[in-house]
């Protein structure tokens, strides 16, 4: 079963902003959320549920995921943005949870700090390159 699609970090800020139930779930590790910083939701009135998709430091699959997206209220009918850092665990959670009942699961390409550059730096794409609005964690 594959989830409802993919779209790019301002599609999903719009859909964020614009539809009531739209949840935004970043799947990153602590760490990252700590040290790299996190989308700030604050203008549009929510903010990030954080669940990480792999767990800090080991990197196992969070075997809880969907019970936690489930225990943190996201319905199962709410549009879902799934996020991690550059769009490839968080296709991973977006098809899990949609085998779990979440139909309206998508996955944010290039998540939140995009592929590398020629110099492998994360300047090409994503979240904070797009300027969108973010936080250090």
């Amino acid at each position: 079963m594959s989830y409802a699609g993919d779209v790019t970090p301002e599609q999903a800020w719009v859909a964020l902003r614009d539809e009531a139930g739209a949840v935004l779930v970043d799947v990153r590790t602590r760490a990252e959320w700590f040290y790299v910083g996190l989308p700030d939701l604050a203008e549009v009135g929510k903010q990030p549920l954080l669940i990480e998709w792999q767990t800090y430091p080991d990197g196992a699959v969070n075997e809880r995921f969907t019970a936690q997206l489930e225990a943190a209220g996201v319905a199962k009918d709410a549009p879902v943005y799934f996020l991690c850092r550059s769009g490839v665990r968080s296709v991973s959670a977006a098809t899990t949870a949609t085998q779990h009942g979440w139909s309206r699961s998508h996955n944010i390409l290039q998540g939140f700090e995009g592929p590398h550059d020629d110099s492998r730096h994360r300047t090409v794409a994503g979240w904070k390159v797009a300027g969108l609005p973010w936080v250090q964690g």
